[in-house]
């Protein structure tokens, strides 16, 4: 049976890897299973996408696949990640669809599904859709009345945007703040609700036109926005990237505010509200022992998964825990999100700013991060390099070396054909130096 579904969803090149007739198969699968589990049901589905222009094409095609099977669609238009997560749940729909390749460039895209209630689907349902697309395509499909009918959500930037104010802790009456959209599906209501929530907005990268998504902007290109910030005299800036379900910061300085740091400010704000349940948030393998040692400090424990905030999420769920969150800047309040949000998570950065009354950079540092140096190798089988025996043998060489002093860490990346090599040591060139030995060597193999 194919694998269709990655950590996140299907992903890959639009009209490439990922075609209109996988979307529609993928839709029609997923309307399929619904039914199935529920034959006297006639499921909704949420849908929504970021602004690349292949969104249009595959938006279709997930459509027809849904209203084929016999579903009814809620169009949502160009939403983040997260808002679609919220109203599958607000619009009481059993399936949400989100058409996105999130950070990745502009020809990518991908379709990632929520469960009833705005949750990942479970692994078991992503097997049963799986069955189906290898199935083939329907037969016996509905007819007359049965076929699927399509619905335009107007009121869903608003539901959204009321939703987030109604989550955050304290208003931000003061705060300058510098927001980069990435020219991606935040590029509207991420500025507006800021500016509803009380700051003094500056949007930059917020007019997409489907091409130029994360082009030198958003989450993964955070230069220039440190930059805007201390030219703007702002009191901190927002990063997000193109579907916002992550969020960096940078400082009134241009320093860089990680996801650690940013997990660091939640989870002492959580304690000090008496809503950090267990007083214990969850991590990944990715986090820098910086955040480990703060949150030792605070008395906070820390527990560790696998990248990935799928991971993150299902440790949140077992355990009924608060907060958890990855160093890219997933981070998930599980009292007020299903996943992770970045604009929810940018009012409470600023949130905690605001009600401190001192600057983004005093308090994150209570984080003081290990140099950490991270290189992304592109190889042919991510899988079979991070096995080969030269390469174990070097990285535990390399191990030893650094002793207690750092850390190594190969992981394949779940979305493309590259292996991520993350070095932490004493210093920077330490790190460095090690890190870039073992990507050679990943290269070579």
């Amino acid at each position: 049976m194919g694998r269709y579904f990655g950590t996140d969803g299907v992903r890959g090149l639009a009209n490439g890897d990922l075609t209109p007739e996988l979307a529609l198969a993928v839709a029609g699968a997923a309307a399929r299973v619904l039914i199935g589990h529920d034959p006297t049901h006639r499921p909704r589905a949420v849908i929504g996408r970021d602004p690349r222009a292949s969104g249009e094409m595959l938006e279709a095609a997930v459509v027809a696949g849904l209203t084929s099977a016999g579903a009814d669609v809620l169009r949502v238009g160009v939403l983040p990640t997260p808002a679609v997560a919220f109203l599958t749940a607000d619009f009481d729909a059993d399936l949400g669809v989100v058409l996105s390749a999130s950070h990745n460039p502009m020809p990518d895209n991908g379709v990632k599904l929520f469960a009833r209630g705005g949750h990942k689907l479970p692994d078991g349902i992503e097997a049963e859709i799986e069955a189906l697309v290898d199935a083939g395509p329907l037969t016996g499909r509905p007819t007359g009345t049965a076929i699927g009918r399509v619905h335009d959500a107007d009121d869903a930037p608003e539901r959204y945007i009321a939703h987030l104010l109604a989550a955050m802790p304290q208003r931000l009456d003061g705060l300058k703040v510098v927001v980069d959209c990435a020219h991606g599906a935040a590029s509207h209501v991420a500025p507006e609700a800021y500016r509803r929530a009380g700051a003094t907005v500056v949007a930059v990268a917020a007019e997409p036109d489907g091409l130029n998504i994360n082009d030198g902007v958003g989450s993964t290109h955070i230069e220039s926005l440190a930059k805007r910030v201390v030219a703007e005299g702002a009191d901190l800036g927002i990063a997000h990237d193109g579907d916002a379900d992550r969020c960096l910061a940078v400082d009134a300085g241009g320093d860089i505010v990680d996801g650690d740091q940013i997990l660091a400010l939640g989870a002492l704000s959580l304690r000090a509200q008496g809503r950090l349940r267990d007083d214990t948030i969850v991590a990944t393998v990715m986090s820098n022992l910086g955040l480990h040692h703060a949150m030792r400090d605070a008395g906070i424990s820390v527990l560790t998964t696998a990248v990935g905030d799928r991971y993150v999420l299902e440790a949140l769920r077992a355990r009924g825990l608060s907060l958890g969150g990855e160093q890219s800047g997933h981070v998930i309040f599980t009292d007020a999100a299903t996943t992770g949000d970045g604009l929810l998570t940018a009012l409470n950065v600023m949130a905690c700013v605001a009600s401190s009354g001192q600057s983004l950079a005093e308090l994150a540092s209570v984080v003081r991060r290990l140099p950490q140096v991270l290189v992304n190798v592109r190889v042919a089988d991510r899988a079979r390099a991070c096995e080969a025996p030269e390469v174990k043998a070097a990285v535990a060489q390399a191990g030893a070396e650094l002793g207690d002093d750092g850390r190594i860490l190969l992981r394949p990346s779940g979305t493309e054909q590259l292996v991520r090599v993350m070095v932490e040591a004493a210093t920077h060139e330490r790190a460095d130096e090690i890190a870039h030995r073992l990507a050679a060597l990943v290269a070579a193999t």
